[in-house]
């Protein structure tokens, strides 16, 4: 009996468990997710202790977010193959086995070395996961639950980042930056557990896994990890005083990206039937490769536009995360235990955005939840400079709520309004592509806002200096102040894209 037809086979779960199972396996994914953004966001809290503990400058600590991020930026683009070849449970099993492991090693590691080895191996996992769910939500459920379906779990997979740090940052306070490591085990553990019950042995589209399926695109996968890191390197060397060494590092990651898109086009043209030679000259079985990302997809209008829009949030939600607390704590003096408790009822309110529009997702076009979206998005950054010590702090929570309100609107439509109207095979890999375009522009998002605000930091400084230096203390308010409307103009940009997302077809064939 193939995988394909055994008894955990997705032709079997839906017999055993009936029309609920969709939402089992739903769930069953939903915490592995939960667990993946979990390990990504909650670092951040223990990185002070953890410089302490090495000491180690905040530059090669720093690498402790900066390796799980390249890490899981790029594994997102191996997700379709993995899937194809080995099915959901082993893929997603073994997932669930690097995070655990990974955070088991990193809380135990008395070395740095150890510690940023745990920390890519989460990345890793957590890349190759956050595809998964889209693709199964596109297969799964009818057009008319899919909105819900995208509403009900990007509401688990927020509330993670919403509640984490709050909680990592009591426990760096009472148990140190050891216990940030342990939080993801006990999700890890109950994902593994619920895997075995309800994730199916076979891959997308519920055919086996096939053992013989093309090989991994290696020269793509080597080319985007390179290009990714020299990006990400070239940008924080922008913040240092070696602007030669940022420009090389951007072009040739610029060059590297060219060359990984020329060969991914390679890829897709049609070639002719490539053999190999076996023992005693007898020819053998065809030599395959996909390309690791099928330019195919940019081809379909929604989800060209929806990837725009994703780059663009992504630089808009990283940026703003980082930014927020900075702000809070620097320009207006607020205490980092004050931000974090205030903080949280925003997070727990996107959560329940999300849910509620998921609900109501079928009223309105994917692209017109995703238009006013970022229109509060972006509401949110450029009033921010209306805020004032001196006159309270009910402006900032107003514009903090107002803004995860637009992250509400976005989240569960910018999925449904890109991938709905591909072909059932294309939806892997069109997943992991907008799943890495928005990494990206995340990863780019929270270097390019330092930037912005030390360039404005340092032109107001030095103007204050000369014309008032009792002004410099302000000048820190206006460096933010600018930096936030860098942010809106960003957001404001993508709505460019986002009206131009029409309404897919909404007939779609299940898995």
């Amino acid at each position: 009996m193939t995988p394909a037809q055994g008894p955990h086979s997705l032709q079997a779960l839906r017999a055993r468990y009936g029309e609920r199972h969709r939402w089992l396996l739903l769930l069953s994914v939903m915490l592995g997710s939960m667990a993946a953004v979990m390990s990504s966001t909650i670092m951040n809290v223990g990185i002070p202790d953890m410089s302490l503990h090495f000491t180690l400058g905040q530059s090669r600590v720093q690498w402790v977010t900066s390796g799980f991020m390249v890490a899981m930026t790029v594994s997102m683009l191996t997700t379709p193959w993995l899937l194809a070849r080995y099915g959901y449970r082993r893929v997603y099993e073994v997932c669930m086995w690097l995070l655990l492991g990974g955070g088991m090693a990193g809380g135990f590691a008395n070395d740095f070395p150890l510690v940023l080895a745990a920390r890519v191996a989460e990345g890793l996992a957590a890349g190759v996961v956050q595809p998964i769910p889209a693709i199964i939500i596109l297969r799964a459920f009818a057009p008319e639950e899919q909105g819900r379906a995208s509403g009900l779990f990007g509401m688990g997979v927020v509330l993670a980042p919403a509640i984490g740090p709050s909680i990592g940052g009591v426990l760096v306070d009472v148990f140190g930056w050891r216990s940030i490591f342990f939080m993801v085990v006990p999700l890890a553990l109950v994902a593994l557990w619920l895997s075995r019950r309800y994730v199916p042995t076979s891959a997308p589209g519920g055919v086996q896994a096939d053992a013989d399926s093309p090989g991994l695109d290696w020269i793509g996968l080597a080319l985007a990890s390179a290009s990714t890191l020299m990006l990400l390197n070239g940008l924080v060397q922008l913040r240092s005083a070696d602007d030669t060494a940022a420009m090389v590092l951007l072009v040739l990651a610029a060059l590297g990206m060219a060359v990984f898109m020329a060969w991914q086009r390679h890829l897709l043209q049609p070639r002719k039937r490539r053999l190999r030679r076996g023992p005693g000259g007898q020819r053998s079985r065809e030599i395959r490769r996909s390309p690791l990302m099928n330019l195919q997809v940019f081809a379909d209008h929604n989800f060209a536009m929806g990837a725009l829009v994703s780059f663009t949030y992504g630089i808009a939600l990283f940026g703003s995360t980082y930014l927020l607390p900075v702000y809070m704590q620097m320009g207006l003096g607020l205490s980092a235990s004050y931000i974090g408790v205030a903080l949280l009822p925003a997070g727990i309110l996107l959560a329940v955005t999300i849910a509620v529009v998921g609900r109501l997702s079928n009223r309105l076009a994917p692209g017109q939840w995703v238009s006013w979206g970022l229109v509060l998005l972006a509401l949110s950054f450029a009033l921010m400079p209306l805020v004032h010590p001196a006159s309270g702090l009910a402006l900032l929570w107003i514009l903090v709520i107002l803004g995860r309100i637009g992250l509400g609107f976005i989240l569960p439509s910018l999925n449904l309004g890109a991938l709905r109207g591909l072909s059932k095979d294309l939806i892997p890999q069109a997943s992991s592509v907008i799943g890495f375009v928005r990494m990206l522009g995340g990863a780019a998002g929270v270097s390019i806002c330092a930037i912005v605000l030390e360039w404005r930091l340092a032109v107001h400084a030095a103007t204050a200096q000369v014309t008032s230096p009792a002004a410099v203390p302000g000048a820190d308010l206006r460096a933010f102040n600018e930096t936030f409307v860098f942010l809106a103009t960003m957001t404001a940009l993508s709505l460019l894209a986002a009206w131009k997302m029409g309404e897919a077809p909404t007939t779609h064939p299940k898995a």
